[in-house]
């Protein structure tokens, strides 16, 4: 997103009232605790937790619910990644939602060495994490194409950051490791994306890339029961995406 306060004047609050998930999650926050009109989402019956980065204006993760957790876990325990506010966690009985925000690599290379050492050490995180919450949703923006059909070029983008073999070899790997990329569970054609740059009228035309994901631990399969990209709600230049669970 381009900032929670920006997209609330974008008609976010209306449309989650019309909508009306149980949790909602927001990735790149842009913002302090205190800059989020934490009431205006509890009219709406939303309790607030907000992991903020200590840099203002960046980062940032956060998740609405209508349901009681029984815990939430602000950050992965990682200071580097902890001081960005990429990860926060809330615990429903066995079930944990997390909302993430993973590095972008697009800035260079030292930004790409972040984000590769982020991917390592999150894929160690989750490993340790599955053996006491093995019911898990990791929502978010991964800021990675998986596959060819994720993106709308792939040919000239074979060398972009997010969409770099490393980085999709990395899913992979995380697919293989016991998760479900839900969206896929239900779809399989291409042409569907949850990113438009702001340049060359990307969203008019579609040129887009798929970089948000709803992954689901493969304990929760038989839960699943829907997933699906809202393309047409427009409050940043990515989009919101759903999924549901039984």
């Amino acid at each position: 997103m381009n900032g929670i306060r920006a997209a609330m004047g974008k008609g976010l609050l209306s449309w989650l009232q019309e909508e009306n998930p149980d949790v909602f999650l927001v990735q790149e926050t842009k913002a302090q605790p205190d800059q989020i009109d934490v009431e205006a989402f509890a009219e709406l019956g939303y309790k607030s937790f907000i992991h903020s980065a200590e840099k203002k204006g960046y980062s940032g993760v956060a998740i609405f619910t209508k349901v009681e957790p029984d815990h939430v876990e602000y950050g992965c325990g990682i200071e580097k990644y902890d001081r960005e506010g990429r990860v926060i966690r809330a615990d429903f009985g066995d079930l944990s939602i997390m909302s993430t925000y993973f590095p972008s690599g697009s800035s260079g290379d030292e930004r790409q060495a972040f984000k590769m050492e982020f991917l390592a050490d999150f894929k160690d995180y989750i490993e340790g994490l599955l053996k006491i919450r093995p019911k898990l949703l990791i929502s978010g923006d991964y800021n990675i194409c998986h596959k060819a059909i994720d993106i709308h070029n792939p040919v000239s983008n074979k060398n972009s950051s997010g969409f770099l073999p490393e980085e999709r070899a990395w899913v992979d790997e995380f697919v293989e490791a016991g998760f479900i990329d839900t969206y896929r569970k239900f779809h399989d054609e291409g042409g569907n994306y949850t990113w438009w740059t702001y340049r060359f009228s990307a969203r008019k035309k579609n040129l887009g890339w798929r970089i948000d994901y709803h992954m689901a631990s493969k304990d929760l399969n038989d839960q699943l029961s829907n997933a699906d990209i809202l393309a047409e709600v427009i409050h940043s230049d990515h989009c919101p995406i759903l999924v549901e669970l039984n």
